[in-house]
């Protein structure tokens, strides 16, 4: 093949080679209903051996933002697809959806097969964690449009769920209890204000942080939580009520999200424990925790809504798989997202 479009900046061999890099990433995440293999235009799953009543599809799509920075700064590329499969998978699950498939995005100036199979393989990670299916994606090499070593990831996931098993938050009631599960630290949300934090106070990722017990970068990558099993589990022993995913925006923006119009929630202060690079970057930044609540998960990655007589058994059986969560909360009449002392 001529080299004339490899001369434009496209070189189609790397793409080759980043396929079959990837193949062994995939393979970890088949499911008995994924049809075909790797390469065909689209990807197949069937659906014909589900035995739902009313079965509902449940999509979900986003990318990382600009975490991707940090990546970038760091030349560690693992990590951050995972973060790519739990910042879509996180979002249907909170509708009650179990997660079936995964298709992802790739963008980039130069395909550099290495660096590609890492991404892949930390989507496949994820992939893993969720029991979703890695069937099909697309990496799009697009000289001009990015830097030097830079990329951009976007994901779709796709999960089912009985109709009358969707989680809408209509039940929700005054007293009900909010369940916290504990986050893995900044997740996805908010590195814009981080990277700003660092520039300000002039830190650097490579930095060891004796709070954090790691170098700064080291922290901020640690990959999102993937919630999958918690909430399967949950729904297997109790009645979940209402979920909602901590992203941007934070507890002011998020919660509401899951509630009727006419009730609000009341989280109790010092109930769960709060990650130390939180504190840390609160007092690099100098902010209030209002605004620090306005903008990141502060350890809480998901809040789950049972009825109080339900609370304790949710954080039993929460631990019993590995999962840290607390009683953080309850919901109120008073309409918004309060802090109280008690």
């Amino acid at each position: 093949m001529s080299d004339i479009y490899k001369d434009a900046g496209v070189d189609v061999h790397a793409g080759y080679k980043a396929v079959d890099l990837m193949k062994k990433h995939i393979a970890k995440t088949n499911r008995p209903e994924v049809i075909g293999g790797v390469g065909a235009f689209a990807g197949l799953f069937d659906l014909s051996n589900f035995s739902y009543e009313e079965p509902v599809l449940v999509s979900g799509t986003d990318g990382v933002g600009t975490k991707l920075k940090l990546a970038f700064a760091l030349d560690k590329h693992d990590t951050v697809g995972i973060d790519l499969v739990a910042m879509c998978v996180n979002d249907i699950i909170a509708q009650g959806a179990d997660p079936l498939f995964f298709l992802d995005y790739i963008a980039c100036g130069k395909n550099e097969p290495e660096k590609i199979e890492q991404i892949v393989s930390g989507i496949s990670n994820g992939c893993v964690q969720s029991n979703a299916a890695l069937i099909g994606g697309e990496t799009a090499e697009m000289p001009g449009m990015y830097g030097d070593g830079e990329y951009d990831l976007a994901g779709f996931v796709v999960g089912i769920v009985d109709k009358k098993r969707i989680i809408t938050g209509d039940t929700i009631q005054q007293g009900d209890k909010i369940i916290g599960i504990q986050s893995s630290g900044v997740h996805s949300n908010g590195f814009s204000l981080v990277r700003k934090i660092v520039s300000d106070n002039n830190l650097a990722y490579t930095d060891y942080v004796e709070e954090l017990g790691m170098t700064l970068g080291e922290a901020l990558l640690t990959p999102t939580r993937i919630y999958t099993k918690a909430i399967q589990q949950m729904k297997l022993d109790l009645t979940i009520k209402g979920i909602s995913h901590i992203t941007g925006g934070g507890f002011y923006e998020n919660i509401p999200r899951a509630l009727p119009d006419h009730l609000g929630v009341r989280f109790t202060e010092g109930s769960w424990e709060i990650p130390p690079v939180f504190t840390y970057l609160q007092k690099q930044a100098n902010m209030s925790a209002e605004d620090m609540y306005g903008v990141f998960n502060m350890g809480i990655g998901m809040a789950v809504i049972v009825e109080a007589h339900e609370a304790e058994m949710a954080i039993q059986l929460l631990e019993d798989i590995g999962e840290r969560a607390f009683i953080i909360g309850e919901v109120t009449e008073e309409v918004g997202v309060t802090f109280a002392n008690d």
